[in-house]
């Protein structure tokens, strides 16, 4: 219930509906809402006509008093309970979202050419809004939980098979009377080392290795099953009708990914077990200091270390709102707290999820109530991992293909590109005062159009590779990239873009500076894998059909050198051939081939460009043979008209548009056309020379 602060008989009452009282209470009208589920309201103090309101679908503002509504599509709001992600190249994330089913999404554009609406980067698969969902590793069969009733989606047929472990119907229910026990958001977990097991929670461990058709209850109840729990939620004043609200059933289930056989569970009423040998026993091994009742929101197994696991419990429901994150190392018969409200996450921020990186053993990533956190020593101690990340409930995490990806309960999904760096901090290389260059990732030449600050659009990242660097205090700095032979093929600087053959100044694709940062501590700078492109007098970041700036580089190991003020250092990095390009018969052979035509055709146009300048400039100084210089400026450069004929230049820079636009073999027409301009080029530039009075 909401009142409006200046007058005490405009009352607003927030449920399914939104609900309008003006004479206090006595009586209501319903009004609309661009959303259903309304939660809470704001008023603006000094005009209360003015109000957002929020709802699950995100949060809308009125000027009028709910006459008119803003759109619901102005930032990301989406409540997702948690993340997954499949092996696909690029990787697609899955997770269930509040009151508008499951979503699957790519991390990148999944298709090259430009996508003209957001509903082309998404789509709906197994289970609905609040349950869990879990693609097999190729992505090619998808898990889903609807309030109990498990579904598995087949990409190819686009149905959902439903193989529920029991079509006992739950509304209305009382959850003593219930068969088996499914919360909200029932647990399913695929088998890490066999994706053909599949478990799922009620009270109990279910598991099946037919997709669902039979399933096995390998377990005894593994909650803690109190009185309390046996009562309808809601009553005696909103009964929950939907039997989704129950106490006393699995929350989280976690099948370790280094021993066959030992899986943990942990229940939305304190309890955590684990089993290892496949269901056959079970222990408690609920932490000692752990006080009763709390969900256990999730479980990580260790994937360094054999009987290693995290657990961490939320516990506002019982009025208490410490961060509760365990870990053990002797498969739960000892815990240690990780969060004591001293080491860095504060002691009021419930915790809901950490994960530790695959590759850099103790480094930890957390999620709280109001954000994330990084820890480089195991749990010692923390630290904000919040960057532009908004303060919003981190619900899950997923350390993925060398990305960090949360899920937030109302901001959307959230990918950190490339935690390399983190890792590199986690082993110590910036113990030292020094400027520090990391080892960038390995990175992959992709094409497609990045999409950034467009509201309902996925942000998408630029197409490049992400070099970190610390510096101990500002500095003037240089940024080489150099090719295997050593050559310098593209340079930045601090102040701004280095002049190049070719050009190369200016913004680039993707919204990219091309200005190095250059403060005191971290900073990040995107190479987007191209040469140094344009020519003198093009327009500014003309790649004369590559894209922007000069061709993209080919597969290779590629050399990074940072200067600053007398220090210099240098790093590797590995350009990697898109996966499905290669699937499709390009070789990296094939794209060097490409890149050195390329190339070529680069540099006829950066000479032809500077030999129409200078030819320009002669005529308005008046020193050569006028006529025969407009007369070979006619055949290098297109006249401007309704009807053009396009000269040479133009006809080199389509042969670049042909080369420039994706990964391709070098097609015989480009080489042979290619061969036939250069021919012409030759009598042009024999015919300019004499007409300018310089030998050739």
């Amino acid at each position: 219930m909401f009142v409006n602060p200046k007058d005490e008989n405009d009352v607003w009452v927030t449920e399914l509906g939104l609900h309008h009282s003006t004479d206090g209470g006595r009586t209501f009208a319903t009004v609309e809402t661009p959303h259903g589920d309304n939660h809470v309201m704001w008023f603006n103090p000094d005009n209360p006509t003015i109000f957002i309101e929020s709802n699950d679908g995100g949060a809308n503002i009125t000027q009028d008093g709910a006459k008119s509504w803003s759109s619901l599509f102005t930032q990301p709001t989406e409540e997702l309970y948690m993340v997954d992600a499949d092996e696909q190249f690029p990787y697609r994330l899955y997770a269930p979202q509040q009151d508008n089913s499951t979503i699957v999404v790519a991390n990148v554009p999944p298709v090259a050419w430009r996508i003209d609406d957001p509903t082309q980067t998404w789509f709906q698969a197994s289970g609905c809004e609040s349950g869990q969902i879990r693609p097999v590793p190729s992505g090619k069969i998808i898990y889903g939980d609807c309030k109990g009733e498990f579904g598995r989606y087949n990409i190819e047929t686009g149905q959902e098979q439903h193989y529920w472990i029991n079509p006992e119907q739950r509304y209305g229910k009382n959850p003593k009377d219930m068969k088996f026990r499914f919360v909200r958001q029932a647990p399913i977990e695929v088998d890490p080392r066999n994706p053909l097991v599949v478990y799922h929670g009620s009270q109990f461990l279910h598991k099946t290795i037919d997709g669902g058709v039979h399933w096995t209850t390998i377990s005894p109840d593994l909650t803690a099953d109190g009185p309390e729990g046996e009562v309808t939620s809601g009553e005696p004043i909103t009964r929950d009708m939907t039997g989704e609200e129950v106490y006393s059933a699995l929350y989280a289930i976690r099948a370790s990914r280094l021993e066959p056989g030992v899986v943990w569970t942990g229940s939305n009423d304190g309890p955590v077990h684990v089993t290892r040998d496949g269901g056959k026993t079970w222990k408690d091994v609920t932490p000692k200091g752990l006080p009763p009742g709390g969900r256990v929101h999730t479980i990580e197994d260790s994937p360094h270390r054999k009987g290693s696991a995290y657990v961490c419990v939320y516990r506002i429901f019982m009025n208490d709102f410490k961060p509760y994150l365990y870990m053990t190392n002797d498969y739960g018969e000892h815990w240690t707290l990780l969060t004591d409200g001293t080491n860095g996450i504060p002691a009021d921020q419930p915790m809901h999820v950490v994960r530790e990186d695959p590759e850099r053993a103790g480094l930890l990533y957390a999620g709280t109530w109001y954000g994330a956190f990084v820890s480089f020593d195991q749990g010692a101690h923390w630290q904000s991992l919040q960057q532009n990340l908004p303060a919003t409930p981190v619900t899950d995490l997923k350390v993925h293909h060398g990305d960090l990806i949360a899920s937030t309960m109302g901001r959307s999904i959230w990918i950190m590109d490339d935690v390399a760096t983190l890792r590199q901090i986690a082993a110590g290389v910036t113990k030292t005062a020094d400027v520090v260059l990391f080892k960038p990732a390995a990175t992959y030449r992709t094409h497609y159009a990045a999409i950034s600050g467009r509201p309902g659009w996925p942000e998408y990242p630029a197409v490049g590779a992400r070099i970190d660097y610390l510096l101990p205090a500002p500095a003037d700095l240089k940024l080489e990239i150099l090719d295997a032979a050593g050559k310098s093929i593209r340079s930045y600087s601090s102040a701004g873009a280095a002049p190049q053959r070719g050009g190369g100044g200016g913004g680039r694709r993707g919204g990219l500076p091309s200005t190095l940062p250059a403060r005191a501590g971290m900073n990040r700078f995107v190479w987007d894998l191209r040469y140094a492109g344009g020519a003198a007098g093009a327009a500014d970041g003309e790649g004369g059909g590559f894209g922007g700036n000069g061709p993209m580089v080919a597969p290779g190991v590629y050399k990074v050198r940072l200067t600053a003020g007398a220090v210099t250092k240098t790093e590797s990095i590995t350009v990697k051939i898109d996966p499905r390009v290669a699937k499709d018969g390009v070789t990296a052979l094939d794209l060097a081939a490409q890149t050195r035509l390329a190339l070529n055709v680069r540099d006829a146009l950066a000479d032809a460009r500077a030999l129409s300048q200078r030819i320009r400039a002669a005529i308005d100084a008046r020193t050569g043979d006028a006529q025969k210089l407009v007369a070979v400026q006619a055949r290098l450069v297109t006249k401007t008209g309704p009807y053009e004929d396009q000269m040479f230049i133009d006809q080199v820079s389509n042969v670049g548009r042909e080369l420039g636009q994706n990964d391709q073999k070098v097609p015989a027409s480009a080489t042979e056309r290619f061969a036939e301009l250069m021919k012409q080029w030759a009598s042009i530039k024999a015919d300019a020379d004499k007409a300018l009075g310089t030998k050739p």
